[in-house]
This record gives structure tokens, C-alpha cells and sequence, in this order.
């Protein structure tokens, strides 16, 4: 499909995902550019920028036309001299790989996310982004009419795997040095699009009103429509590549499978809203505070 504004939308997957063709995010991007940009990614979820090879101050600049930015990482530090830049880095024994949705132990979890491929195995290290939008489609109706009355508790403090080694040990340390406890929806309103949306991922670690047990399975089942092969789609990286992801109604995951070659990426996240439930209801702060030196307070 070709925009207006003169590029062109290339779908990459059935139910998530596009290629953008014919944009230079080096250059000085016309509002109007970025209104169809931001309309591709409330239809497609997910854009993939090939081939631009931005450096830092470019990539904090194209993400800064979707909104303010929040500050790196609640807990983790940020490139050095880079506030508002995390590193993304596939050391051994600290790789992200579960599904999850960015940040969502905090009560205002980023709105989209840019994600910048610096470098890449020559194998391996994709990331899968999953709608959970058509998650939530899927579910059977009895399913969705529960789905829509629950609110799960997200933090960054459980009980993790054992880390591998003592560098992980001490980026485990450090990703959890504040401690954060949010309730959010199981079933989120897109605040642009109005969608509903499966809000879970691995951050979600109970249901509120149900026993360890219980919560572990409902976790499960919503979770298995998110991840089911027709709602993602995997980005393979090549270098210069960029990646711009809405984060209020997507998970994503890096699968584990490059060895000990390295990986850096760099990302950059662009504050978001309070989510609100089927209700209107708002997340609320269970443990932690506001995390205002994160990201900007909510409008």
C-alpha cells in the first residue's frame, strides 16, 4: 500500500506487522509523514525500518516524534552519557527471552518502543512480536467476559531462573534494586484505537481475587492465544535496521538461539498512559512508588 505521504506499507506477517519502504529517518520528517506512520502502527502493531543505520542522537529523535520519552530503565542504567537509551545487550545469562511487554510493572508502562539493531549474529537473535489484540479476538466468549472483569498483579521481584553466571547475578540485582508490585487489566483499551487487548506477558505474575495456583493457570491460558504462531511475527535483524512497536497491545520475545555470539541493540521508549480497563478503571501502584524518575507523569 502506498500512503499520501508517498511510502510504501509492506504487510510481513498475517495478523501483525510491516515493512516501511521509502522513508530516510535521518532526514527532517513532515508531520503529516509521521500521522501516517503512527496510523501504520495502530493497524499493523509493529513497523520495521530496513537498512538506516541511525546513531544514537537520531534514533532518540525519530522516537521523540511519537511523544516524550521516558528515561532508559527504571532500574537498569543507561548507555553512558545516554539517559534515555538501554542498552540491549545478549550477554550470556542476562538474554531477554520470555514474552513480555515493556515495563509493565510500573503503573504507566511506555506507549511504543524503538528498538535499533547495532550488532547482529550472523544467526539467530531475531524478536517475535505478538498481537494481543487478536489474542484477545480469539479468545472463546466465555473466555473474553472473564478476561474482561480481571486485573493481574505485574513486578519486577519473583522468583527467577538462577543466573548463569555472576554477571547475570548482577544485572538480576540491579533490575530489581527497586522493587515494583502494579495491578493492571487483563484486558486493556487501546487509548487511540479502542481495541481490547490482552495486557499479561511475563511480568504478570498473579490474578487478582486467586490462589498461586489458580492465577498460574488462567496466566497460562491467556497467554497461549497471545503466543499462537498466526499472531506473531518475527523480525529477522540485519544492522542499521530499526523497529517501532506500539507496547500498550503487543508482547515480544528474543529467542535465546545465537550461542555466545554477541548482540547490542539499542532501545528507546516513549512514555505512555495509565491503562484503563473494559471499566474505565485505572492501574494503581500496589508496592514502589510512581516511578516518576522514569517516565513523565501521565496527561
Amino acid at each position: 500500500m502506498t500512503t499520501s505521504t508517498g511510502f510504501d506499507v509492506r504487510r510481513i506477517g498475517g495478523r501483525i506487522g510491516a515493512e516501511i519502504l521509502g522513508v530516510d529517518l535521518s532526514a527532517d520528517l513532515d508531520p503529516a509523514l509521521i500521522t501516517e506512520i503512527n496510523s501504520a502502527l495502530l493497524e499493523h502493531k509493529a513497523l520495521v525500518f530496513r537498512d538506516q543505520h541511525l546513531d544514537d542522537a537520531r534514533q532518540l529523535r525519530f522516537a521523540s516524534l511519537f511523544g516524550e520519552l521516558t528515561t532508559a530503565h527504571p532500574t537498569v542504567p543507561s548507555v553512558d552519557g545516554q539517559p534515555h537509551i538501554l542498552p540491549v545487550d545478549g550477554d550470556e545469562g542476562i538474554r531477554a527471552n520470555q514474552w513480555h511487554t515493556d515495563v509493565t510493572f510500573v503503573r504507566t508502562p511506555p506507549k511504543a518502543s524503538t528498538l535499533r539493531g547495532i550488532v547482529i549474529p550472523p544467526y539467530g537473535g531475531n524478536t517475535l512480536i505478538a498481537n494481543s489484540a487478536a489474542a484477545y479476538r480469539d479468545l472463546p466468549e466465555p473466555l473474553r467476559e472473564l478476561a474482561d472483569k480481571l486485573w493481574a498483579v505485574h513486578t519486577n521481584d519473583y522468583d527467577y531462573a538462577a543466573p548463569k553466571n555472576e554477571k547475570a547475578a548482577e544485572h538480576r540485582k540491579r533490575f530489581v534494586s527497586r522493587k515494583y508490585r502494579t495491578a493492571h487489566p487483563v484486558v486493556r483499551v487501546h487509548p487511540e484505537t479502542g481495541e481490547r487487548g490482552l495486557y499479561i506477558g511475563g511480568f504478570a505474575q498473579s490474578i487478582v481475587g486467586f490462589g498461586p495456583s489458580d492465577s498460574r493457570d488462567l496466566l497460562r491460558i491467556f497467554q497461549s492465544y497471545v503466543t499462537r504462531p498466526e499472531n506473531i511475527v518475527r523480525v529477522t535483524w540485519t544492522p542499521g535496521d530499526l523497529v517501532l512497536f506500539d507496547n500498550r497491545i503487543t508482547q515480544h520475545y528474543a529467542p535465546d538461539d545465537y550461542g555466545a555470539l554477541p548482540r547490542l541493540l539499542h532501545r528507546v521508549t516513549v512514555a505512555g498512559d495509565i491503562p484503563a480497563g473494559v471499566d474505565g478503571t485505572l492501574s494503581h501502584v500496589l508496592k514502589g512508588d510512581d516511578a516518576s524518575h522514569y517516565t513523565p507523569a501521565a496527561g
